[in-house]
């Protein structure tokens, strides 16, 4: 990630990985841009479904998916009624969105690329800021190469496509990629521990998703940069949290990957952010303030190794900048905590 620097004395950050194989409690704020018509268009807060079915009503596009929403997990929901369901309209609802500086994820319902573009851009742009984002999207009953297709075009460690589609009963229509986006985005914001993996998470409200993959196709998509689901005896579950971006240059990269990744930089950075600008407002850029920065971030850090985010840290170095005396620069290595996705038994046995 690359960040703009400015004037305005704050905390400013940037970060990047590489592989090594070659918000600290949940309810995070999700936002939404929905269909919903005869509705303002302006950003509305909600902290229960009850409040945004009785606003935007229970069969609009954005009435069910605030329903799946709060039925895996969201506590906070900033909702954006889209009048008119064109590009211009969802670029103006995620700008809004955005704008408010709390999201911490952002689903849409259309499955429109250029749309699932735009909130890349978006996204991407918020989380230069400081904002950090991560945006959730879905297509249209897919087939596994459509779906490829779209995750190679996000080829983004902060864009989730979900897949395939889904119904909301038994024998009602497929829905659109868009609602299982949804579903997804709720379990993630009541998740209170970013390091814990999505596999296996069960989505409520969803009756059957469109289409089964077997596992040469599973394979596929996983590495494509697909968060599948699957329906199995009646209940939909997440096979694996993934992120699109599968390539780095063109090159197959699996860094960014696992959706945990992302999930903990965007705990560990922002943590110590405010932790360093609620504490050092007002102060000198002496030796004694820095060795004082020092110790607030090892706190910080231990902190997260306690609570098994990262798994260790190195190099941290507090110095001021040879050409701006007014500037202190925190730089630090960590390791991310990987999920547990698989289990190979071996069995060696005597008869």
């Amino acid at each position: 990630m690359s960040v703009t620097y400015h004037e305005r004395p704050g905390v400013y950050t940037d970060y990047d990985a590489s592989s090594a194989s070659t918000t600290t409690g949940g309810r995070s704020v999700v936002a939404v841009a929905a269909v919903c018509s005869n509705v303002s268009a302006e950003v509305t807060l909600l902290t229960n479904y009850a409040s945004g079915a009785a606003k935007f009503g229970t069969q609009s596009s954005m009435g069910q998916m605030l329903k799946l929403l709060y039925d895996n997990g969201a506590g906070v929901v900033l909702a954006y009624p889209i009048t008119e369901a064109s590009t211009t309209a969802y670029e103006a609802a995620f700008e809004a969105l955005l704008a408010e500086k709390r999201a911490a994820f952002m689903v849409c319902d259309s499955t429109d690329s250029a749309v699932h573009a735009a909130m890349k851009t978006a996204v991407m742009a918020a989380s230069e800021l400081r904002n950090e984002c991560i945006g959730l999207v879905g297509i249209e009953d897919p087939t596994a190469e459509e779906l490829l297709t779209a995750a190679e075009a996000l080829n983004c460690e902060r864009m989730v496509l979900c897949g395939p589609d889904m119904r909301l009963t038994a024998d009602g229509a497929l829905v659109g990629g868009g609602m299982l986006a949804a579903a997804v985005a709720g379990v993630l914001a009541g998740e209170a521990d970013p390091a814990l993996p999505l596999n296996g998470a069960t989505l409520r409200g969803i009756d059957a998703v469109s289409c089964a993959f077997d596992d040469t196709a599973l394979d596929v998509l996983i590495q494509g940069g697909v968060t599948v689901c699957e329906t199995v005896g009646g209940v939909t579950e997440v096979i694996r949290g993934i992120t699109t971006r599968s390539k780095t240059g063109g090159v197959p990269d699996a860094t960014w990957r696992e959706l945990t990744t992302i999930l903990i930089v965007d705990e560990v950075i922002p943590g110590l952010r405010n932790a360093l600008r609620s504490r050092f407002t007002r102060c000198k850029n002496n030796s004694t303030t820095r060795a004082a920065i020092r110790a607030q971030v090892v706190m910080e850090l231990e902190s997260r190794i306690r609570r098994e985010i990262i798994d260790s840290y190195d190099n941290l170095s507090v110095t001021a900048a040879e050409d701006d005396p007014t500037v202190c620069l925190v730089e630090f290595d960590f390791v991310v905590t990987h999920g547990l996705s698989r289990i190979y038994l071996t069995a060696h046995i005597t008869v």
